[in-house]
């Protein structure tokens, strides 16, 4: 149940961090180029002899010049490194990380198994040390109370992501490597599920024609 409730949590946190990035990033273009847009069309009023247009145009310009978004590219920045460290973990959950398996692949059953328990067993160690070095810098970061330029929030915070993120895949490492030893089942992506990647159409008769 609990294991249920963290999967979809994973996946809800990060369509939401997602989902919010993109929003961020197309609010902050539409307001760059509206800026740009409105002090442009000052300029055409004034060379033209518009008077009318070019007050509509410069209190267009002061409206929005009143949302600053200077921020808007920093929050992104963390919003992407927040959603790469979660999406690290489905990513193992799911098996659509890049590996190297060619060698493993070639070796016989017997000696396959043991390799990809040593590979597994890496990583459940490696994102634990992860996890305990981030831990520790983030809990330095909060003692100094280090602010983000823009945002000023606490940094700590934002690194935050790093022990969180890299707990997660330890624990997502552990449960591949325990079913992997209890099952022999490996985690790996179906490409048949992928968009685009259909199989090819069977050969029509009569050399393709209707």
């Amino acid at each position: 149940m609990i294991l249920r409730i963290l999967d979809r949590f994973e996946e809800v946190i990060i369509s939401v961090l997602m989902a919010v990035a993109v929003a961020l990033i197309f609010v902050a273009v539409v307001h760059r180029f509206s800026l740009g847009f409105a002090a442009d069309l000052v300029s055409f009023a004034r060379r033209n002899d518009m008077p009318d247009l070019a007050d509509a145009a410069r209190a267009t310009f002061k409206t929005i010049n009143l949302l600053k978004l200077t921020w808007a590219q920093e929050a992104c920045i963390y919003l992407f490194v927040w959603m790469a460290k979660f999406g690290a973990a489905y990513g193992v959950r799911a098996g659509i990380h890049v590996g190297v398996d060619i060698l493993v692949e070639r070796l016989s059953p017997a000696r396959r198994r043991p390799v990809t328990i040593i590979a597994m067993s890496g990583g459940v160690i490696f994102t634990a040390l992860v996890t305990w070095i981030g831990a520790d810098f983030v809990w330095h970061v909060a003692a100094g109370g280090q602010t983000s330029p823009d945002l000023e929030m606490p940094m700590w915070i934002v690194y935050l992501a790093v022990p969180l993120g890299s707990a997660l895949m330890c624990l997502r490492f552990f449960q591949a490597l325990k079913a992997y030893v209890t099952t022999g089942y490996i985690a790996h992506h179906d490409h048949s599920a992928v968009d685009g990647l259909d199989d090819e159409p069977a050969a029509q008769p009569n050399g393709g024609r209707a």
